[in-house]
């Protein structure tokens, strides 16, 4: 009976033990930070243009992952060296037809862009850059931004030629060529994209 009480005292014992330990694994875990930029609602929208005249074409991506950092107790730490990646196929413009040309054409014929990817640098109060990698380059994108409260705004003005994006330019001018036609009689379609980022944290 006494062997019986020992051996039920010593599974006891370590049954506390290993609780004990696999509690402290999981309090590891926990976050003690403020800010967390994957909890944060964040969006990626973006203005292009097309014809002569510049008439805007308006876009967001509806899909953005946090792949690294990410976190801090300010705003500002949250965002600074914060690493993410966009998926192409999260594009969305209102007009399924569009977007089917902007995946393919644009897009599709670039070297290994599936997702954009990119890290977020903040330099001082007013203004950063991204590293962007587009189309097998990566080249930084300066931005200016601002932080209200629990908010984050950026924006950039991207010239997709700094990543040799010209074919896909000309790619998707060719296959919306009467869409991209001004009251002069010219297809085009210009490189420059405006890019708007917002991050609001809980």
């Amino acid at each position: 009976m006494k062997k019986i009480s020992a051996l039920v005292l010593v599974l006891f014992v370590a049954f506390q033990m290993t609780s004990c330990k696999s509690e402290k694994k999981e309090a590891k875990k926990v976050s003690t930070v403020a800010f967390v930029l994957s909890k944060a609602k964040n969006s990626v929208d973006w203005v292009a243009y097309k014809t002569t005249e510049k008439i805007p074409v308006k876009g967001k991506f509806k899909k953005v992952n946090i792949t690294s950092g990410g976190e801090g107790n300010t705003v500002k730490e949250a965002i600074n060296n914060a690493e993410f990646s966009i998926p192409v196929s999260s594009i969305f413009t209102s007009d399924t037809s569009r977007d089917y040309k902007i995946r393919k054409f644009f897009f599709g014929i670039m070297e290994a862009t599936e997702l954009l990817s990119g890290k977020l640098v903040i330099e001082n109060d007013t203004s950063g850059y991204a590293e962007i990698t587009m189309n097998g380059l990566t080249e930084k994108l300066p931005f200016t931004y601002e932080i209200n409260d629990k908010e984050f705004k950026m924006s950039a003005i991207m010239d997709v030629l700094n990543w040799n994006a010209k074919l896909s330019v000309d790619s998707l001018n060719d296959a919306c060529k009467e869409l991209h036609k001004g009251l002069d009689g010219v297809t085009k379609t210009w490189s420059e994209v405006v890019i708007n980022i917002s991050s609001t944290f809980e």
